[in-house]
Order: structure tokens, then C-alpha cells, then sequence
């Protein structure tokens, strides 16, 4: 599983890649997504790749996202209760495991695919340069996760 988050705004942007980032449906900064790993989607992520960073994500960070960060239709919290109630998991956790393993959706279980974030605590690095050139855009394989934890 892959997350995605979305570092630049709009100004100055590109139609075909706006539309690209609609598509993944990061259209404003520090909203962040999860989609499964397919070569469509790598496609997406590399067209967008100077707007926003991506990388695999664990099922602690999964987790994290859900129940903090969750949210259902009427802007409400994901909980435990929920979860036991309406889905055919028992856990926060036994759904993140569902989604990286099997391929399970968000939306299937009412949950919104888009995550609102924080601003990253002490900030990006730089949103301008890669990751690889000490910036904050593009892949960052499974340092995703640790940006995500600063902006829960």
C-alpha cells in the first residue's frame, strides 16, 4: 500500500497535472491518500512527482492514520465501535491489516479516502528539492512514514 501526500499548491500548475492530482484526489496541501501499488497509479505518482511525496507505508502508520485522522460521511471520527459495528473487522488494526494485505477499500467501509494533516512539526525540509537532495517531493520509500507521524 501506498500513501501519498500532497507538499506545493496550485499556482502555476500544469492542467494535464492538476487534473492528475484530482484524480488522485490530493487536491489540497497536507491531504494525504492511500491506494494499492499498480502501474497506474505509479504512473500518477510520477507525473505529480514535483507537487507531491510518496512511499509505502506499514500498518502501524495505517492504523494511526485511520483513527486519528479518519473520517466518515457527516465529518464524523472512525472509532472502535464503528468498526466493530459496521465492518466485518474487530480492530482499528485488523482493518489496516486488510488493507495493506488484501486489498480492501476505504470507501467500501464508509471511511473518506482522503486524510486532512497537519503541517509536518518542524516543517518540510524543503518543497522545491526531491528527497534525495535533502528536499521533501518524490518518492521516499518508507520514510513516509515518518512524515506522516509528524503531521498526525
Amino acid at each position: 500500500m501506498i500513501a501519498a501526500v500532497r507538499i506545493r499548491g496550485r499556482t502555476g500548475i500544469k492542467k494535464e497535472i492538476a487534473d492528475t492530482l484530482d484524480m488522485l484526489k490530493l487536491t489540497r496541501i497536507n491531504h494525504a491518500v492511500l491506494m494499492e501499488e499498480n502501474p497506474s497509479y505509479k504512473g500518477m505518482l510520477q507525473k505529480a512527482k514535483d507537487y507531491i511525496t510518496w512511499g509505502e507505508v506499514d500498518k502501524e502508520t495505517v492504523s494511526q492514520l485511520i483513527s486519528k485522522r479518519g473520517k466518515l460521511s457527516g465529518n464524523l471520527k472512525v472509532t472502535e465501535d464503528y468498526i466493530k459495528g459496521n465492518t466485518d473487522y474487530s480492530s482499528v488494526e485488523e482493518l489496516s491489516m486488510a488493507l495493506i494485505d488484501s486489498g480492501a477499500k476505504l470507501e467500501d467501509i464508509g471511511v473518506k479516502p482522503v486524510f486532512r494533516l497537519h503541517p509536518p512539526r518542524k516543517g518540510y525540509e524543503n518543497i522545491k528539492k526531491t528527497f534525495k537532495e535533502s528536499g521533501s517531493l518524490g518518492y521516499r520509500g518508507d520514510n513516509i512514514g515518518d512524515l506522516i507521524k509528524k503531521m498526525i
